[in-house]
Parts: C-alpha cells; structure tokens; sequence
C-alpha cells in the first residue's frame, strides 16, 4: 500500500491499495475512522487513481465533513447512555452514580472510570440478552467477550464463541437488543442467507428500523474518546 495527499484545505491522505480481483478502481470512505482508500487494478498506475480521486474530491471532502466529530469524554462532557444524553460531573464519593440527566465519576482518571463502569453496564445487558435469545432459538453459546471493536458490533464464531462492542450500551436498548439477536441467530445459520434473516426475525421481531439506525449513527458511537 501506498499513501498520496489530495492537495487543499485540509490536505487529505489517500490509501491506495492494488488487488488482483479489482476490475477498477474503487473509492471507498471508512465510516469508523474517515480513511480514504483506493482499491486499484494490479496494472492501472498511481497516477491515474489520483486523478480518480481529484475527480472526487467534493464528494470525499462532503463526506468527511459529515462524519461525527471526536468528544474527549471527560468532566463536562454529554455522552449517551442507552440513547438518553447525560453530562459527565465529579462524584463526592467512589462510586459511579446516575441521575437527573448527570453521571457522576470519581475526579481520579474519570474517563477511565466512566469507561470501566459502562463496559460493565454493557456486559449485563448482553448477557441478559443473549440469555433469552439463546433460550428462544434452543442453541446455548459457550463464552461472552467485551471489546472496543471498529470494524464490527458483534461476531459468533462457530464455536459459539459470542463477542460484542461495548459501545453498544451508547445506543438505545432496542439497537442493542438487534445486535444480540443478530449475533445469537448465527449459533444456527453461520450465514447471512434468507434463513439467517428469518431467524433474527423469529427471535427479535422486526428489525430493519435497528438495522438503518445502526448504518446511520454507528460511527457517533466511536466519536467519543475515553482517554485516560
């Protein structure tokens, strides 16, 4: 891989990227983390992708302009919290505490604090949910794990290994509740076939609402920096 500056205000950095399969060049933007890349032809030369990308530069600087903005997560800040927004302040004791649109967190390393405490919420919530989706489909899963994942908000593997972003519990209770269905549905269709589908529905109801909401506020979810 290859990097170029797509010169302007602000310069952007263009990865280009060449792939055997690729028939022509591709533009892609990431959602998560704002990289351009282009995918090109094992024969086409780097200057005529960067052509590509100059005939593109409106759309590209459109869509980076567009994309959520980082919030360093500390006293002050507003941070959701299962789709309800609440201003983060200094706590008189050692414990995290909710209430009256505020969370409170001890003044030592709040934003790590704060991140501990919602990987726990968000460990509850999962398990509770997997729990029932599980016991619906008839399938038991063999571990949870929590992380900060960018590329994906859940996986199963096929040995039933189930793992989620914990920066689901950032999202209302339903988004979070579609994830669980989604990744619990793989412990029978290790797919996305129309029987998959079918199984989500069976086990959450509908859910292209929590499908579309994820594709279109996903990325303010990795926004927010809990920096230490």
């Amino acid at each position: 891989m290859a990097e170029h500056l797509l010169p302007g205000a602000p310069p952007v950095t263009v990865t280009l990227r060449r792939s055997g399969r690729a028939r022509r060049i591709t533009l892609r933007i990431s959602q998560l983390d704002g990289r351009v890349t282009l995918t090109l032809p094992t024969g086409v030369p780097e200057s005529e992708a960067m052509e590509f990308a100059r005939s593109k530069e409106g759309w590209i600087r459109g869509h980076l302009e567009s994309r959520s903005q980082p919030t360093v997560v500390g006293l002050g800040a507003m941070i959701p919290i299962e789709g309800d927004r609440y201003r983060v302040v200094a706590a008189q004791g050692r414990r995290v505490q909710v209430g009256n649109g505020e969370i409170a967190v001890p003044q030592d390393a709040p934003a790590r604090r704060l991140a501990g405490w919602l990987r726990e919420l968000a460990r509850d919530r999962l398990v509770d949910a997997s729990d029932r989706y599980s016991a619906l489909l008839g399938r038991p899963y063999a571990r949870i794990t929590l992380r900060d994942t960018r590329s994906r908000w859940g996986s199963c593997t096929s040995q039933g290994a189930l793992m989620y972003s914990w920066r689901l519990i950032l999202a209302p209770p339903e988004i979070l509740q579609y994830v669980a269905a989604h990744e619990v549905a793989h412990l029978a269709e290790m797919n996305h076939s129309a029987a998959f589908w079918s199984t989500v529905e069976r086990l959450h109801g509908p859910y292209k609402t929590q499908r579309q909401w994820l594709r279109r506020n996903g990325n303010e979810l990795h926004s927010f920096v809990f920096q230490a």
